[in-house]
């Protein structure tokens, strides 16, 4: 008989996070059992468990940015031995036929799905997340990691990792160009370490004076207070790419005007409703604003490879699962430095 496997879980918008028993499937052929160590805290568990997108199937159980160790593999697994370490990102599987999946973007398969809160093709039901002490994934969605790496600083970066590196090699940013950062979260300054690391000249956006010195630690080279009317005027027409990554309403036209022209800005943060577009900022210098969501499987598995041989990783607060009501409350007030990891340890 498969055991339980242990995990906390929403069993409600309203509830908080609890402890919650499940059964994982047992690996099929080309499946890869993997004993969870760290997952890190993304700001969508929180929306997701508190059904603030809509479309949450409860009970809910988050998780995406998953390493651990292999426990097991099927008889068809060739990329994953018992005893390696892996990763597991924000999806789990994909159609593998459309035009997105056969170009590596995976991400963008309408029939994707996501490490939780998706429907389960293969057991029915819906996913559950990495706020547990194993998972079961077909290999293709499992990633390698080096041993030499900090493992609990290195859980994030399957998302908030990925979210920033995509972006920014998709738009090829490289040495020479001027690029701004708007926000210093969990996105935010992995988006400075990364623009840093390409060569660009970074510019860290930010409402909060005191995070200047983290800023210029993580490779940026100016910091703008956004609420300094005149700082923000002389940034006009300097930028050839911004990446704003704040999940609240603010300004995007002083970020368009801050732009080149055929600038663009990127968004990756998710404000609650909708935000004003000013259009003219888009029309006379030719900008363009665009968005981008994670990233496929090969360049998830580029991302970790890079920051390995670059000695990148996410800035941690390690935490007990106990505390995760806690930790959620804390984001939300912008309370961390940078992103939450549980040593799901804890759960045992």
């Amino acid at each position: 008989m498969t055991p339980q496997t242990k995990a906390y879980a929403a069993q409600s918008a309203k509830s908080p996070l609890v402890p919650f028993s499940f059964t994982r499937r047992d690996p099929l052929p080309n499946d890869v059992k993997i004993d969870i160590l760290y997952c890190g805290v993304c700001h969508s568990d929180i929306h997701t468990a508190r059904d603030e997108w809509g479309g949450t199937t409860f009970p809910c159980v988050p998780g995406h940015e998953i390493v651990g160790r292999v426990n097991g593999v099927g008889r068809n697994v060739k990329k994953f031995k018992e005893g390696n370490l892996a990763a597991v990102g924000c999806m789990v599987d994909a159609c593998k036929n459309c035009p997105s999946c056969e170009e590596n973007l995976e991400q963008f398969c309408d029939d994707v799905t996501f490490t939780y809160n998706s429907p389960d093709k293969v057991s029915g039901g819906h996913t559950f997340g990495g706020y547990s002490q194993s998972i079961v994934v077909n290999q293709d969605f499992v990633l390698r990691v080096r041993s030499d790496v900090d493992l609990a600083a290195t859980a994030p970066l399957l998302c908030a990792g990925i979210t920033t590196y995509s972006p920014l090699r998709h738009w090829k940013v490289a040495k020479g160009q001027k690029v701004g950062v708007v926000g210093l979260g969990g996105l935010g300054h992995m988006a400075v370490k990364f623009a840093n690391a390409f060569g660009a000249e970074v510019t860290l956006f930010t409402t909060s004076p005191d995070k200047a010195a983290d800023a210029k630690r993580f490779g940026a080279q100016e910091i703008v207070i956004s609420k300094d009317e005149d700082a923000m005027q002389r940034q006009v027409k300097r930028f050839d790419f911004i990446i704003d990554t704040v999940s609240a309403r603010h300004d995007l036209g002083a970020y368009l005007g801050a732009l080149k022209r055929d600038g663009t800005l990127v968004m990756i943060g998710v404000a609650p409703e909708p935000l004003p577009l000013p259009v003219f900022n888009l029309i006379i210098p030719r900008r363009q604003i665009a968005g981008s969501l994670i990233g496929g499987i090969v360049e998830t598995q580029e991302m970790l490879d890079f920051n390995a041989e670059h000695g990148i990783t996410c800035d941690i607060e390690k935490i007990n699962i106990n505390y995760i009501n806690e930790a959620y409350e804390r984001m939300i007030r912008s309370d961390v430095k940078y992103r939450f990891v549980i040593d799901i340890a804890s759960l045992k």
